[in-house]
């Protein structure tokens, strides 16, 4: 009798070994390239390293195209991953379509990230009301703060110019819930659509000569072409606000939003949780509540414009 509990024993110590050294396969279907995004996704693997989680990531990258995020997600399918995780709108619900369609010895958990609107988009009935296999982290903003930074910037705006991909369900809702605004802010939403990023550079030149300002709301085809917005802002005093900090460095005049390393680091610990057992359906969807102000004193001289002293005071970061 000692001699089969010892036995057993050791069996057990051997399986909890193999159990703590287990390796996770994480498939990502990640949109486009651009800054945000990439900290999105360093964010979740350094959660991951953090909290001794094994894994290894299996990063799919779209490149702005929708139809490769769509064969991106059928091809994740496939690959058998113990979790799937999609990094932006557009890579989400091709995911998430993926997934619907999958026979059901196939199906996989499913975290969406870096998602303005999953409503909107379709992924989840609710934010509190996740599916059987899909729920994830948004980063919904608070756009009245955001137009009430933009009117302390600039409070003569009358007209505000839009860019945006009509394609991706978040930068429609977003823009939805600007033209909302604009009535109880004084100001006529202008918008100018690219549908893809060589799109980006004619439409923000459309937009000279009728706006007084261009906001950027989280589009992954706009940011991913940030530059080309930047280049006709400053050749034409038109000052460029974001709703990505990460484009402020970039020669934004400001911005204020999320800092999606930690988007990335929240979303990990949410896939922590659901490697370890727990149903995405047992999860309701996470939001950011780390708001940034950020201010690049550069690209506002070089439109014109000159940061208010109360702004600088709030700033949680200034380029200079």
């Amino acid at each position: 009798m000692k001699k089969l509990v010892v036995i057993l024993s050791a069996a057990l110590f051997i399986y909890g070994q193999n159990a703590v050294a287990e390796t996770y396969m994480i498939s990502v279907n990640q949109f486009v390239e651009h800054p945000a995004l990439d900290a999105v996704l360093k964010g979740v693997q350094d959660y991951f390293k953090d909290n001794g989680v094994d894994a290894q990531f299996k990063v799919h990258n779209a490149q702005a195209n929708m139809g490769t995020a769509t064969q991106i997600g059928q091809q994740m399918i496939g690959e058998k991953a113990d979790l799937l995780v999609a990094i932006a709108t557009p890579s989400a619900q091709a995911t998430a379509q993926a997934l619907k369609k999958a026979p059901a010895e196939l199906k996989r958990p499913f975290l969406f990230t870096a998602v303005t609107d999953p409503v909107a988009a379709g992924l989840v009935s609710g934010f509190d009301q996740p599916t059987d296999y899909i729920t994830g982290v948004s980063d919904l903003l608070p756009l009245d703060k955001h137009l009430q930074m933009v009117m302390t910037f600039k409070p003569d705006i009358k007209r505000l110019g839009v860019l945006y991909n009509a394609g991706e369900a978040n930068s429609k809702a977003t823009v939805a819930t600007l033209k909302e605004l604009s009535q109880e802010f004084g100001f006529k939403v202008v918008e100018a659509t690219a549908a893809k990023t060589a799109d980006v550079y004619p439409a923000a030149k459309s937009l000279v000569g009728k706006v007084d300002a261009v906001f950027i709301p989280t589009d992954n085809t706009i940011v991913s072409a940030l530059e080309s917005v930047l280049k006709v802002g400053t050749q034409n005093k038109l000052p460029v606000f974001a709703a990505d900090v990460d484009s402020v460095e970039r020669g934004a005049v400001a911005a204020m939003g999320f800092d999606y390393y930690k988007h990335g680091y929240q979303t990990g610990a949410m896939a922590k949780k659901v490697l370890e057992g727990t149903s995405p359906a047992m999860l309701p969807v996470e939001f950011q509540s780390d708001l940034q102000l950020q201010i690049n004193l550069k690209a506002a001289a070089a439109v014109g414009v000159e940061p208010p002293t109360a702004l600088i005071e709030q700033a949680t970061k200034i380029y200079k």
